[in-house]
């Protein structure tokens, strides 16, 4: 199993999956992220690499031992990833929050004031950076969160937060906090007549 994590046969683009939504099994599994361009604070000395891409982010779908009830798969989860926002994502907050000097997005209030995104544009911003610098792999698994616990013990990666005891925990926990503290002094984002906009060729289904 450790064979088909660390060594995938091939990685895909967040563009071939949008535009190929069948290439996403509708099974359970654990997913890989991997990453270039990052910020220098993200330590990828211990990373597997791909490439020019870094291994530094896992999850699972379903997560059964968190949410017993969850009929998730890797289709939805990775859908989620890759169209939703910083509110439904994990992954996404965490990128944009260490993107935020480079987009000019912090994490905002919008809607109502509950929620917190990178706003329309700012998660239109992340879309076109994660086209450019993500890829991503899977294994499919009926129990992810055995090899889940296994992966994070045996495997660098620097931007899971949940179960892992990486070195960059800490600061990463301390950023994202910060960013939520930030957002909630700032006024609820003002988003009115502004819409994300979807390359025609990468729509949602």
């Amino acid at each position: 199993m450790m064979d088909l994590i660390l060594s995938p046969t091939v990685i895909y683009s967040r563009r071939e999956l949008k535009e190929n939504l069948r290439l996403v099994p509708t099974e359970n599994g654990i997913y890989f992220w991997w990453i270039k361009n990052l910020p220098e604070i993200v330590p990828l000395e211990d990373c597997i690499k791909f490439g020019e891409y870094y291994l530094v982010y896992s999850g699972i779908s379903p997560d059964k031992k968190g949410k017993p009830n969850s009929k998730s798969t890797l289709k939805i989860r990775l859908k989620t990833h890759y169209s939703g926002n910083a509110e439904g994502s994990t992954l996404r907050r965490t990128l944009g929050i260490l993107l935020a000097q480079q987009s000019g997005f912090p994490l905002r209030r919008v809607g109502s004031g509950k929620r917190m995104t990178f706003t329309h544009l700012g998660e239109q911003w992340l879309d076109q950076w994660m086209d450019e610098n993500t890829r991503i792999s899977w294994v499919l698994d009926p129990e992810p969160w055995v090899i889940e616990e296994n992966t994070l013990k045996s495997v660098s990666l620097p931007l899971n937060l949940k179960g892992n005891e990486h070195v960059f925990k800490s600061s990463l926990s301390t950023l994202r906090k910060e960013a939520i503290i930030h957002a909630r002094i700032l006024e609820i984002a003002n988003e009115l007549g502004i819409q994300r906009k979807h390359r025609s060729s990468l729509s949602v289904d």
